[in-house]
């Protein structure tokens, strides 16, 4: 399975690479990592092992939250993760995000909803860190491409 989720990760990275130059915010000691993708972009077994609808109208946004260390690369941390999205025409979408923990050292959020083609998101994301009380928010533009 690991395997299988670092396949996603490394999409999703590659996607945000190709969207923006960098889709992460630094707060405090946490970096927060997002982005958001057609589901049709992930492999079928990733979809299949992960239970992620693959389709060209469907989007999926991952997020992850990492814990940056002095001396030691950062460490993924559990957090309360909740995502809306509002499109152009003022629709707004909330998004249930789910966990995939990966043993603590891979702790990724995901969310999926449907998109029409040129459809362009704005997504609001609260993220609270497990043992911290103040969420931080991350917000984002997206658009989506269904043909």
């Amino acid at each position: 399975m690991k395997t299988l989720l670092k396949t996603l990760a490394l999409l999703a990275v590659m996607s945000s690479f190709a969207a923006t130059a960098q889709q992460a915010e630094v707060f405090d000691d946490y970096t927060v990592h997002y982005n958001a993708l057609s589901s049709s972009m992930i492999s079928p077994e990733v979809a299949k092992a992960y239970g992620i609808r693959r389709s060209e109208s469907r989007a999926l946004i991952n997020i992850s939250v990492l814990k940056n260390t002095e001396n030691q690369l950062p460490v993924a941390v559990k957090a309360t993760v909740t995502a809306s999205g509002r499109n152009l025409t003022g629709q707004t979408r909330e998004v249930e995000m789910r966990e995939i923990n990966e043993g603590g050292d891979a702790i990724y959020y995901i969310g999926e909803l449907s998109v029409r083609n040129m459809e362009t998101f704005d997504f609001s994301v609260m993220v609270t860190p497990e043992g911290q009380s103040k969420p931080f928010n991350i917000k984002f533009r997206q658009q989506f491409f269904t043909e």
